[in-house]
């Protein structure tokens, strides 16, 4: 029996799996140091009070129980080494997987600059537990600040250094937020103040200008100050010096300002990785050396027909990790392999609230309550059939 391994439990990874479970006679192994997928576009709701850690998880085991699949296994594993000559993932809990193929989904981190001192101290809410780390130490102080509002209003300054997409989208959630809270209480010691740092000449680097003149309204609207053409250069105890010279005093630093590969791509040693990490793949999803490997989602460097490096993101990781599902499928089965052709869909950005800003195919730019429905049916069309898969997976684990 054909043995294959997926690491990483994220989108690329959950659509791999959800391809490869329609062969009932190969042995397939998911792992991945956490229990859960984190639905990382919807943390900004958690943070903001807009939902519960349940609602921005899947829980893994109760997910491979609801596929119907009898040799289909989750292992809650830390991977310290692949020895891909000869086939086996070794385990910081000593255990160890063999494999006939692999799938490499073992998404992102933020990068963290070693040349901005001070900055390891920033928020990094990409990791769900340091997102609910934050989350409760905003609400701390913000209790701290109504306990005290009759003695001292003390500033809260949140400064949150890199206004592409993550950036833009938790400085409006938060603010938001805060607008909400202050107002529903009518406290007194309304202060809260949200800086958005973009190094670019605008925020949103990249996108249509109607997307960012939208954006811009928007998170102005929310009252939001942004500061673009400025780099961050260092992070004291209190202040951020900014490269035009400006010392800004913080609350919070929130840093969202790029990502690098996981680093289990340099257990692939002599597999061909860009200046991120991510491994370099063909336009079947393989590694360069070896055609049992393959690597999909923002741990892999996807390219599409014309040979553009694509954007790491959901749409992005949904069709390289199916690609990469049927590939491995094919060739199991003898079959000729699929090229990937990855297209982006459009984009959405949530801009606190029920507002949102999105550019539909190229075709349809669209905004306000609108583009937020839109948002939210797209994230309940991927989640649904989870929560489906996570239910009969649970009933299956009650009946035990």
């Amino acid at each position: 029996m054909k043995k294959v391994v997926i690491i990483g439990g994220g989108y690329a990874g959950i659509y791999a799996l959800r391809e490869l479970v329609k062969n009932k006679n190969i042995k397939i192994t998911l792992i991945d140091k956490h229990t859960y997928h984190n639905l990382q576009p919807e943390v900004y709701d958690l943070i903001a009070n807009k939902s519960t850690f349940a609602d921005v998880t899947i829980d893994l085991t109760t997910l491979c129980r609801g596929f119907n699949h009898n040799h289909l296994e989750f292992k809650n594993l830390k991977v310290r080494k692949i020895d891909q000559h000869t086939r086996k993932i070794y385990t910081e809990e000593q255990e160890i997987v063999e494999f006939d193929y692999l799938i490499m989904a073992a998404g992102t981190r933020t990068f963290f600059p070693s040349s901005i001192p001070g900055l390891n101290n920033a928020d990094d809410i990409k990791k769900l537990h340091r997102a609910i780390t934050f989350k409760q130490s905003f609400e701390r102080q913000l209790f701290e600040k109504i306990r005290d509002e009759a003695k001292q209003c003390a500033d809260t300054h949140i400064v949150v250094v890199g206004a592409g997409l993550s950036g833009v989208e938790i400085a409006a959630e938060m603010a938001y937020y805060s607008n909400k809270f202050f107002q529903r209480g009518n406290f007194s010691c309304d202060n809260l103040k949200i800086s958005l740092i973009s190094s670019s000449a605008s925020i949103l680097p990249g996108l249509k200008p109607d997307l960012i003149n939208i954006s811009q309204q928007r998170l102005r609207a929310l009252g939001i100050n942004i500061i673009t053409n400025t780099k961050l250069q260092k992070v004291e105890d209190g202040y951020c010096i900014l490269s035009n010279g400006t010392k800004i005093n913080h609350s919070f630093v929130v840093f969202t300002g790029g990502v690098e590969a996981s680093t289990i791509t340099s257990e692939l040693e002599d597999v061909a990785k860009n200046g991120r990490g991510q491994i370099i793949v063909n336009e079947f999803m393989q590694s360069d050396k070896y055609e049992n490997i393959f690597a999909v989602g923002d741990i892999a460097e996807v390219k599409n027909q014309q040979g553009e490096i694509m954007p790491p993101n959901v749409t992005i990781a949904r069709i390289s990790g199916a690609n990469a599902g049927k590939n491995v499928l094919n060739m199991i089965n003898g079959k000729s392999l699929q090229k990937c052709d990855p297209k982006l869909d459009g984009i959405l950005i949530a801009l606190g609230g029920q507002y949102a800003a999105g550019d539909i195919y190229g075709l349809l730019t669209v905004k306000g309550r609108l583009a937020y429905e839109i948002k939210k049916y797209v994230f309940s069309s991927y989640r649904k059939p989870l929560i489906k898969l996570i239910k009969k997976g649970y009933a299956k684990l009650k009946k035990l």
